[in-house]
């Protein structure tokens, strides 16, 4: 009897983890807007949502720091993608200036060296 109620958590753990995850691309990436009036339409679009989300996942798995790795999809989306920038070109150099609720410099210049060395590590054969 033991056995068969750990395997009724371990059954029940799995799926409040898959309504996690549903949640997080419902909100973060509203892929529950199918807004097209074919069905073929909706099911291209839904399948452009879960590449997103694939990839949200992705880059938060082997880009991010530690000491962001628990961010959700929705906060990486609002901190990294969607910030406000100017560029400022110079007579010799060329700036972006970020808005003040973007993360720190420090943070974003150590996500953007671990995604060079993904992609170092990818064109690497062997």
């Amino acid at each position: 009897m033991a056995y068969l109620c750990d395997s009724i958590w371990e059954i029940h753990n799995k799926r409040g983890t898959a309504e996690q995850w549903i949640k997080e691309g419902k909100y973060a990436l509203k892929w529950t807007r199918l807004s097209c009036h074919d069905f073929v339409d909706n099911q291209v679009r839904l399948q452009l949502f879960v590449l997103a989300y694939n990839l949200g996942n992705f880059l938060r798995r082997l880009a991010l720091p530690k000491s962001i790795k628990d961010w959700s999809l929705r906060t990486m989306r609002e901190k990294l993608v969607k910030i406000g920038a100017k560029v400022v070109s110079h007579a010799r150099y060329v700036t972006s200036q970020l808005v003040e609720v973007a993360v720190a410099k420090r943070l974003f210049q150590a996500i953007l060296e671990r995604i060079q060395r993904l992609e170092l590590s990818a064109a690497v054969p062997g």
